[in-house]
């Protein structure tokens, strides 16, 4: 008896980006605001981060709710139905519940059941995961438009007094509606990992200990020298290959947008690439803070509102952080 061949899916050849949204948490934090548990000051700040002040949500409001706005304003822009839409991803390492994901509950929130949802834990770069897997699932043929967002509430999970990291953090959500295109779109996702600088970057406790009593509340930690070094010389091998797998040079970029870690590793990761002055970069971090996985998108969306003549230029993103996690592509700009 010959065996029955089965059939498999194939999808479009292209993919492109239809619109960003993205939502800020509600309050403005200044420097002068935070200085006082760390024993630091406001020039500090500015001159080793950049940040001149950051974006904090109210204590209702979650990173479900951050993702569900952003995740609304892509949708509407992007002029697909929300029942169109065949999967939700959010990447997000502060979804206040283990379980159920943030995903499947934005995806509800905007009319998109029973599209296909999970949430991803990239850290800083969950959103160039996320953009990579809504690529390939869409070429595979598993989906026609995934909606992707990154989203944090980062406020949630950081100690005041904490001089390595408190005073980058802040929250927000940036999304993206992704969909099949005539032509390229999205070139292809260079990613990977470094386990073994997990505790460069991460959570100082685990849950099960803080439920012990043996641990207070886990918040964020990182080694701030080992991150610079890494972000600034390893990642820029990294985005040479998105580049060069892309088939483009660095003077074809209209602009570029890093995560928003740190505005010293964004200047200097522009110098080492050697990009054009023509390159627009974005530099969210000043007002926004460093949102982890919304960074990208939020950057993105505030760079097209800034200039809406990048649209149909091309855009280098790449996210890195904790993990130590990484992922980079060419974008087409909508």
């Amino acid at each position: 008896m010959s065996t029955p061949i089965l059939r498999q899916l194939q999808g479009p050849a292209h993919t492109r980006i239809y619109a960003y949204g993205a939502a800020r948490g509600e309050n403005y934090v200044p420097n002068d605001d935070l200085i006082g548990p760390i024993d630091s000051s406001d020039e500090w700040i500015r001159q080793r981060t950049g940040i001149v002040t950051r974006v904090r949500a109210a204590a209702e409001t979650d990173a479900i709710d951050l993702a569900s706005e952003a995740a609304r304003e892509a949708v509407e822009k992007s002029g697909v139905d929300p029942s169109d839409i065949d999967a939700v991803i959010v990447a997000t390492i502060s979804n206040p519940k283990q379980t159920p994901s943030a995903s499947a509950i934005v995806a509800d929130r905007i009319g998109a059941n029973p599209a296909a949802a999970y949430d991803v834990n990239a850290a800083c770069a969950g959103f160039a995961y996320g953009v990579g897997q809504a690529d390939a699932l869409i070429r595979a043929g598993l989906a026609k438009h995934v909606v992707v967002v990154g989203a944090e509430k980062l406020s949630d999970i950081v100690d005041p007094t904490d001089r390595s990291i408190s005073f980058l953090l802040g929250d927000g959500a940036g999304a993206v509606v992704v969909g099949p295109s005539e032509t390229p779109g999205i070139g292809p996702t260079i990613w990977g990992s470094d386990g073994s600088k997990a505790d460069a970057v991460g959570m100082n406790h685990t849950l099960t200990e803080f439920r012990d009593g043996t641990a207070p509340w886990p918040t964020l930690r990182q080694e701030g020298p080992t991150v610079f070094r890494w972000a600034v010389w390893e990642m820029v091998k990294v985005a040479r290959q998105a580049i060069e797998a892309a088939g483009i040079q660095p003077s074809d970029l209209a602009a570029f947008v890093p995560h928003q870690a740190n505005m010293r590793i964004i200047d200097e990761f522009a110098k080492q690439l050697g990009l054009p002055e023509s390159v627009v970069i974005g530099r969210d971090i000043e007002t926004t803070g460093n949102t982890s996985a919304a960074s990208i998108p939020l950057a993105t969306h505030r760079l097209l509102e800034e200039h809406p003549e990048l649209s149909g230029g091309l855009a280098l993103q790449i996210g890195f952080g904790a993990g130590l996690v990484f992922g980079a592509q060419v974008v087409v700009l909508p």
